[in-house]
């Protein structure tokens, strides 16, 4: 019994609940808000420090053996992923005490949080591919309801493309789960990477891997279909957008890197173009979107779509090095880009615009928010020594000595063109005076979403955008133990055995692994009853 591998789970659950409990509470929900996420954070670490120990960790939900039972398993990209949803739950759980107003308290905003926060965590502890399947749901519908809260025109669109092109991955997703089933007979990820290779119809995988890949593919905000992220990121709370551009789409790229380093590696070989290509369109499409956009929170959720591309280049690219490499830019990006939109919150309180137009002389006004923007920034860039740099540098070589020559330089050219964007923002946002025909009322650069007063609590907001920026500024001094962190990631992925052995508590190589379970259990009764006299 390893509850650590469950509590992730529970817990957001149980704060949840509990915000509902006290619904009229409003002091309570703010409390269970900040408590709920600190000890998400707990055992988040708790949870890391257990796989770095003792590797793989898993629990069969009421004591059912795989693969009849519901399985969590936590491996080392699972708790990595693990430890940076309790960050950025802890973050957005004190930023949005300062920025959620009463109305969106009111109609549920923390509860919504939690439950969340709960479906991010199930996604990356599940061992069961229909249990993914509706833990993606937990959170689509959690993150549609925020993305209304407040039934502003501009959030109504945005939520409609949004929900419009997530429920068309969840047909895929759910259909290819059902045929993946009628295939193999079971929906166990560890006991289907066992079958597969028994698998009747090699034309059937591969139908089911281009399924999969396109469902996860729209969750990801991969090429072609990644049009619903931009047009939806930038209208909820900005508390909002900021969970949202951390951990949601990062979720699909989890989803990629598990089913197709564990269930469908053997179809890599024809795959790895599509995956190669669609990951440098990605990166293409999102940073020239973002180079065209004068909206600060336009512009950072399009180069949301343009970093994704650089994760799917590390699983296209399938070497462990590649790997590790995705896997470090997954926790780079998360951390900046919940960082950057952060800062454009506080940028609105402060000048009461996200327009870059109308914004100007925070350089002066607030130094340490210019520090702040310009380590997330110039990480996001890839610029020595933080995070964004090491992130590259391993892509770049692996990308090197995979001898994909063109799509790595494509991968330096986004680089170079991601600088741009964000020196954009430096000189509209802080360098340049701010123009004289922003007339914001005073009043405007110290309220809520609600217009109450924020000027005594301005410290909730400062202090998540000061821990996340050191925490980008560390990651890239003390980039040496993340990337051996990262190496066992890229290790694990590509040698599925050890997952395979610890859900299914024999070795991916023992012939009675391949058995049908009903057929193994008949057998030993079989057995059985030969013995008896």
């Amino acid at each position: 019994m390893r509850p650590e591998v469950a509590l992730p789970v529970l817990l957001p659950l149980l704060s949840g609940a509990l915000s509902l409990l006290f619904w009229r509470s409003r002091p309570v929900q703010r409390f269970i808000a900040v408590a709920g996420n600190v000890a998400l954070l707990l055992v988040s670490v708790w949870l890391f420090v257990a796989v770095l120990t003792d590797g793989y960790i898993t629990m069969q939900m009421g004591s059912w053996a795989a693969p009849f039972g519901i399985t969590l398993i936590a491996d080392m990209l699972s708790a990595v992923m693990i430890l940076m949803t309790g960050i950025i739950g802890l973050a957005m759980g004190v930023y949005s005490l300062a920025t959620t107003g009463r109305g969106h308290e009111k109609f549920g905003y923390y509860p919504l949080m939690h439950l969340l926060l709960a479906g991010v965590a199930g996604a990356f502890l599940t061992g069961d591919i229909f249990n993914l399947y509706v833990w993606f749901e937990v959170m689509l519908v959690a993150s549609f309801a925020l993305l209304i809260l407040g039934g502003e025109r501009a959030q109504m669109e945005g939520a409609i493309k949004y929900v419009t092109l997530n429920l068309l991955a969840s047909v895929i997703f759910l259909s290819a789960v059902g045929l993946l089933y009628g295939t193999v007979g079971t929906l166990n990820m560890a006991d289907i990477a066992l079958r597969m290779d028994e698998a009747e119809h090699s034309g059937m995988v591969e139908v089911l891997a281009v399924m999969f890949m396109v469902a996860f593919g729209i969750k990801a905000a991969a090429f072609p279909l990644f049009f619903w992220l931009p047009a939806s990121y930038h209208t909820p709370p900005v508390a909002v957008s900021a969970l949202f551009a951390g951990l949601l789409t990062k979720v699909g790229v989890y989803s990629l890197f598990r089913v197709f380093t564990l269930i469908f590696d053997q179809t890599m070989g024809y795959l790895q173009d599509i995956m190669l290509w669609g990951a440098v369109l990605t990166m293409v499409t999102g940073v020239l979107g973002a180079a065209a956009q004068y909206e600060f929170r336009r512009i950072l959720s399009f180069h949301i779509v343009s970093q994704i591309g650089y994760m799917i280049l590390g699983l296209a690219l399938y070497t462990p090095l590649a790997i590790a490499g995705g896997a470090f830019a997954i926790v780079h990006n998360i951390i900046v880009k919940t960082n950057l939109f952060l800062i454009s919150g506080i940028t609105y309180h402060l000048q009461g615009t996200y327009q870059l137009k109308k914004m100007g002389g925070l350089y002066r006004e607030r130094p340490w928010l210019a520090v702040a923007f310009f380590i997330s920034a110039f990480s996001l860039a890839g610029i020595p020594p933080l995070s964004g740099f090491f992130a590259k540098f391993v892509l770049v070589r692996a990308g090197l000595e995979a001898e994909a020559y063109v799509v790595t330089g494509f991968a330096l050219a986004v680089g170079f063109m991601t600088l741009y964007s964000m020196v954009k923002i430096w000189n509209e946002v802080f360098w340049k005076a701010l123009p004289e025909d922003n007339n914001v009322p005073a009043s405007q650069t110290s309220v809520g979403d609600d217009g109450r007063l924020l000027k005594p609590t301005l410290w909730m907001m400062y202090t998540p955008v000061v821990v996340l920026a050191m925490m980008s500024l560390l990651i890239g001094v003390f980039a040496e133990p993340i990337m051996q962190v990262m190496i066992v990631v890229g290790d694990q992925l590509m040698s599925p055995s050890g997952y395979i052995e610890a859900v299914m508590g024999v070795s991916a190589s023992a012939e009675a692994a391949l058995l049908d379970p009903i057929e193994l259990q008949a057998e030993r009764i079989g057995d059985d009853a030969e013995d008896s006299p």
